[in-house]
């Protein structure tokens, strides 16, 4: 532990002007306040915020962020509270000191509503000023140093995941690559205990059985550079046990498989020096293809500046290099810290380089609940990226896998609601297709076009997923609103007299309801019935002779309802515009919608049955057919030749059984509506290769 002296020495050392005081003050009151408090270590607890800010002294942090780590626990773990850090050190480092308390409180478990809400927090703190995140990123690192002292193993275990989850990501996103290791190797430690081992312990024979081969490499490269007239350092190390583990996990292969497992980097003095060290190493060994990346020219949304490349050293050895000048390194050691440092004079609300953070802010205000905060915060965080472009040459960097959707709500959330379609290197591609590293990607959008529920099925990043779960919320309760006072509608003329807004109001007072809106959800989700609505707007009218509170008198209209929003189609039937349909209403829920012959109606009640219709403008569905087709050379082109001829389009075909001469197949067909399916079917049935066809 560092006692108070050195901790001032070490801040003095690089900040000459800082508070001496000040600092003075708050280690004394930080060990104060903790007193006899015990670690699981057990170590005084007062020991932990001093080493926190021991940690934040190796990144030259300003005398302000110093005092609030050593103060970052007294008020969640002690009596002191908010006003009194106020008053005796000023009103910026208690709004820091609460803002790494409020952070203090996350808990990864999606089941927990405290947790979405201080995740909420936290982050609103960070853009606010990313000092707060440094802290506690400090916070979490001495924590997963001391983990092993923690007696419960499921503690342990959700300790290592929440910072494997969130932690170590928002370390990497701020370029503290450092940071980023280290909380990964005591996570992976924790949480995979026997990969870690067998790992370590074959990282430790390479060791023993190559010498100092490291070495003997970094200064072969050393020596190569120098003798191009560079000047530079060279440093070598064996890689991460995690990202050793990654790497065997996506690749599926083995440790002996695994070749690139050293790692060197070149320090430049300049930019061009960087191109130019490249040049010559690449003329010296041989690149493998597909493993170089320039981030110089494209840096990551972090900031990370550096050449990678992976060549072929002697011995057939894979070995990975990083190329970058003094300054890039300064920033990867300390990444977004860099800029806080006391020497900037800018230590207050630099969140404009932080372009990651905004996106994030912006999840927060789309995000639903919980679970979807947490899911969406995680994906947010993502590591594996590529690069792609707009046809101006604009560069957006997105995670692994990322579609044109995602690409489209990179650049802006209108563009990605108005998305019709993509062009990828100047082909028309299906929105589902996955980008490639360096693709120019052109979005074609419409004005009349909105996001599509089917999109949630490929969209990846948090940004698109929370706009497209957003947008179809909204369009659900709008939908939900309209459904319901059609419903409403044929309610209240199947009462003796007309109904007034004085009615509707002692009717929402009655069943306890905000307002009208929440009454025609309550309808339409069958949260309440035909009868309690008629009550509630007039008192003892169920008992009157001639109101029917089960009586429907005319069909509801599901025109210019979404199917899949208010009401959902029926799988079982597949019914399409001109069947005779109704609705089953379920507690809740959607209306699903069958036809008047569906074998699943036999399992409802009447009263959960409403009459619907569909407008005589419907056009579109799609039917279910079951052919029973010869088994012959040109029998299937046969049947698709009369859903061409009748403009139907095939969405799904499938066999699913054949019996000797014959084979059964189901096909998904979009038509225009019951007649249309009708002259399809009839064709069918005309062909000498069809032996049955039927709807199903």
């Amino acid at each position: 532990m560092l006692r108070q002296y050195e901790l001032v020495e070490k801040v003095k050392r690089y900040d000459p002007d800082a508070d001496e005081a000040m600092i003075n003050r708050a280690y004394v009151f930080s060990v104060q306040k903790h007193g006899s408090q015990k670690r699981a270590s057990g170590d005084p607890y007062f020991s932990h915020p001093i080493e926190v800010a021991g940690i934040l002294t190796d990144f030259y942090m300003d005398d302000k962020t110093i005092v609030t780590a050593l103060l970052h626990d007294t008020i969640e773990d002690t009596l002191v509270t908010y006003e009194e850090v106020e008053e005796l050190f000023g009103e910026e480092i208690a709004r820091l000191v609460d803002g790494v308390t409020k952070l203090s409180k996350i808990e990864a478990q999606s089941e927990n509503e405290r947790a979405a809400e201080n995740l909420r927090k936290f982050l609103l703190a960070m853009s606010d000023d990313i000092r707060v995140l440094l802290v506690k990123l400090a916070d979490r690192l001495h924590n997963m140093r001391t983990l092993h002292f923690i007696a419960n193993p499921d503690k342990r275990r959700r300790i290592a995941r929440e910072t494997m989850e969130i932690y170590a990501p928002l370390a990497e996103r701020i370029g503290m690559y450092d940071f980023m290791r280290e909380m990964q190797l005591l996570s992976f430690k924790e949480l995979e205990p026997e990969a870690y081992d067998s790992i370590t312990r074959r990282l430790d024979s390479l060791k023993e059985g190559g010498g100092d081969k490291v070495a003997r490499i970094a200064s072969g490269l050393q020596l190569l550079l120098g003798s191009a007239g560079l000047k530079v350092t060279v440093s070598g190390r064996e890689k991460h046990p995690y990202s050793i583990w990654r790497k065997m996990q996506e690749r599926h292969i083995s440790f002996e498989q695994l070749t690139d497992v050293m790692a060197f980097r070149v320090i430049t003095a300049s930019t061009d020096d960087c191109y130019r060290a490249l040049g010559v190493i690449h003329g010296r060994y041989k690149m493998v293809p597909g493993r170089f990346k320039d981030y110089i020219s494209t840096p990551k949304r972090n900031g990370y500046r550096s050449l990678h490349t992976t060549v072929i050293h002697a011995e057939n050895a894979r070995i990975e290099i990083q190329i970058r000048s003094a300054e890039m390194h300064r920033e990867s050691e300390f990444g977004l810290a860099a800029h806080w440092a006391y020497k900037t004079g800018d230590v207050a609300r630099p969140d404009g380089q932080a372009g990651w953070l905004r996106d994030l802010i912006e999840i927060l205000d789309q995000s639903h609940d919980a679970e979807e905060l947490l899911e969406n915060t995680r994906l947010a965080m993502y590591q594996d990226r590529i690069f792609a472009f707009t046809p101006k040459g604009e560069l957006h960097q997105l995670p692994k896998g990322a579609t044109p959707v995602d690409f489209a709500y990179a650049i802006h959330t209108d563009l990605g609601d108005q998305t019709v379609g993509a062009k990828v290197n100047g082909r028309v591609v299906p929105l589902r297709t996955v980008l490639e590293n360096g693709d120019q990607v052109e979005i074609l959008k419409s004005g009349g076009q909105e996001p599509q529920p089917g999109w949630l099925t490929f969209a990846i990043t948090a940004k698109a997923r929370a706009a497209i779960r957003r947008y179809i919320r909204h369009k659900q309760r709008d939908e939900t609103i309209a459904l319901g006072e059609k419903l409403y509608e044929d309610i209240t003329d199947r009462l003796p007299v007309e109904i007034g807004d004085k009615a509707v109001k002692a009717a929402l007072k009655r069943l306890k309801l905000e307002d009208k809106a929440a009454l025609m959800i309550a309808i339409a989700t069958h949260r309440l019935t035909d009868a309690e609505v008629m009550e509630a707007l007039i008192p003892g009218s169920t008992a009157s002779e001639g109101v029917d509170p089960h009586g429907q008198h005319k069909p509801v209209s599901i025109r210019g309802l979404t199917p899949g929003i208010a009401f959902r189609l029926g799988e079982c039937c597949h019914p399409v515009p001109g069947d005779r349909i109704v609705g089953v209403r379920q507690t809740g829920e959607p209306i699903e919608v069958h036809t008047i012959d569906c074998l699943a109606l036999e399992s409802g009640q009447d009263a959960d049955w409403v009459d619907l219709a569909w407008d005589s403008k419907s056009k579109g569905g799609t039917a279910r057919l079951q052919v029973i087709v010869k088994n012959q050379p040109g029998a299937l082109a046969a049947v698709t030749h009369i859903f061409g001829v009748n403009k139907a389009n095939i969405l799904n075909l499938q066999l699913v059984n054949r019996e000797g001469p014959f084979h059964t197949d189901i096909i998904d067909l979009e038509v225009a509506d019951a007649q249309h399916l009708m002259r399809i079917v009839s064709a069918l049935r005309a062909l000498d290769c069809v032996a049955q066809a039927d709807r199903v």
